[in-house]
């Protein structure tokens, strides 16, 4: 267990590592002392532009050599990190922006081939060519693009001031995410609270710096950024990252011979589907869930026979794992494991209040988010201090918890979670205030896909609809499929209100 609770004190001690290789992201590479020197240099030039202890600075970033330095950058001075995914339209950063007082914002010129510039400067209503003063967000005090500017400022004692005076306790880092409604939330979280936390989990798996760990996990959500990156960081050991060609990436794994995979399985399918895939030996793999391009001797005969893993922003990552990566009995099907240490979990009958077998999980314990940004404590927590998370659970008489899905009806697809009162939202203004029902439909590959029933008869143009909808949402959160359904076919529960959990089966079917 490292004593190093503060990202600081972190990215300190590591640098004694000198030129071991942190992350290795295609064609780039960052060792242990480039990072520290590199985001010293960074810090330096926050700090002259005004970044202090508590300053919220937003990052437009994919995985990258920039994202690690910059987000090194600010956590170390004591800023607060607010990752923002480089899936998001314009509307969709700009929401995060305002409700968490984003005061700077640091982006990529371009991802993936996107323009982020134009992105941002529709995003913050402004050319970005002199002063932010768009009085919907007054708080945003400047834009960056790219880590250059800031890199270039000479390292100065000022920083070695700024990190002494950041505490294990200070917020970190806020991570949004898909709340029950189309607002996002944001998850607050300390120095302490993660390196602890993912400390505590790298024992758990035994992610040691002997490993190197294969992850397509993004960095600008929870998993990625503290069940890899900061993971590595804190484990000593190398982190291997790629957005390149299907046979590029298989070029990478060969490469860097990673032992241990991360992330979601379905978004490596197109590496088992390249035509090299065949003849590529991978006998170096031997733990993880990235199954499709794992060896056969470790690859389940059926992955509901193995253990999954549960993890949500509030939780800090991971908090449902099993312990082992063997084949399970039948009876055990479809297992997540036990609460992780740092989490205390209960499971509530929604009816009656009480402890159950059955019902929804609530959480609590030094894992456990902050809060809300923005929200007292109160709107994030019960008098007792547990969380209700809304994930309903059951739970065997081993103690091992099996997940049934939500209380609310968060769509989760690919790893990522889709909120369907915001894609009803966007779909009533692309089709001009035609009336739409979310749903989250089950898939073998993905989990579930986001289908919309349009309600009324109708028809749609689906790719014309599509197109409006890139506009205006994440490309996970466009729906792949569309239904057009009478109002008087909509299935229905006895209090009059639609039966989502009947819609799913009738869209399934059809």
């Amino acid at each position: 267990m490292t004593s190093d609770v503060t990202i600081a004190g972190l990215i300190g001690t590591q640098a004694a590592l000198a030129d071991t290789v942190l992350v290795v992201i295609d064609e780039d590479r960052l060792c242990y002392d480039g990072a520290e020197a590199r985001s010293r240099r960074v810090a330096a030039g926050l700090i002259e532009a005004g970044v202090g202890r508590g300053s919220r600075v937003a990052m437009l970033f994919g995985n990258s050599v920039e994202f690690a330095v910059c987000f090194l950058a600010i956590t170390r001075i004591g800023g607060i990190a607010m990752p923002l995914s480089t899936m998001s339209t314009p509307r969709e950063i700009r929401g995060p922006l305002f409700n968490a007082d984003a005061e700077y914002l640091v982006s990529a010129e371009a991802y993936r081939g996107r323009d982020l510039r134009e992105v941002v400067g529709e995003a913050v209503g402004s050319d970005l060519s002199g002063a932010l003063l768009d009085p919907a967000m007054p708080v945003l005090r400047r834009v960056w693009f790219g880590i250059g500017e800031l890199e270039a400022a000479a390292s100065d004692p000022h920083v070695t001031a700024a990190e002494r005076e950041v505490s294990p306790a200070d917020a970190m880092v806020v991570i949004h995410t898909s709340g029950s409604t189309s607002a996002p939330k944001g998850v607050t979280h300390t120095h302490g609270q993660v390196i602890r936390n993912m400390a505590r989990q790298n024992a758990l798996r035994g992610y040691t710096a002997d490993e190197c760990l294969l992850s397509n996990s993004p960095w600008f959500w929870i998993g990625g950024l503290a069940y890899s990156f900061l993971a590595t960081l804190i484990a000593g050991a190398r982190l291997v990252c790629s957005s390149a060609s299907p046979a590029q990436m298989l070029d990478l794994i060969e490469a860097e011979r990673p032992t241990m995979t991360n992330g979601v399985a379905a978004t490596v399918l197109n590496l088992a589907a390249d035509p090299s895939f065949a003849a590529r030996e991978f006998s170096f793999m031997r733990r993880g869930n990235l199954y499709p391009i794992m060896p056969e001797d470790v690859r389940p005969a059926d992955p509901e026979l193995r253990y999954n893993m549960l993890g949500m922003s509030e939780a800090g990552s991971v908090c449902l794992f099993g312990g082992h990566e063997e084949d399970l009995p039948e009876a055990k099907r479809g297992a997540f494991g036990k609460p992780v240490k740092g989490i205390e979990a209960r499971v509530v009958d929604p009816e009656s209040g009480e402890d159950a077998a059955a019902g929804e999980m609530w959480i609590r314990g030094p894992n456990v988010m902050q809060g809300y940004y923005g929200r007292e404590r109160h709107e994030c927590f019960d008098d007792d201090g547990w969380l209700h998370t809304g994930d309903m659970v059951s739970v065997d008489a081993d103690g091992d918890f099996y997940f049934k899905g939500r209380t609310g009806d968060i769509i989760r697809t690919s790893g990522a979670q889709v909120s369907p009162r915001e894609v009803e939202g966007a779909i009533s203004e692309a089709a001009g205030g035609r009336m739409s029902i979310v749903i989250g439909v089950a898939d073998e590959e993905r989990g579930q896909i986001v289908t919309a029933v349009m309600v009324g008869e109708d028809p749609i143009d689906e790719e014309a609809l599509r197109t409006a909808l890139r506009a205006r949402l994440s490309p996970y959160k466009v729906p792949r499929k569309f239904l057009v359904m009478r109002e008087s076919e909509l299935p229905t529960v006895s209090s009059g209100k639609i039966d989502l959990k009947q819609l799913a089966e009738i869209a399934d079917e059809r």
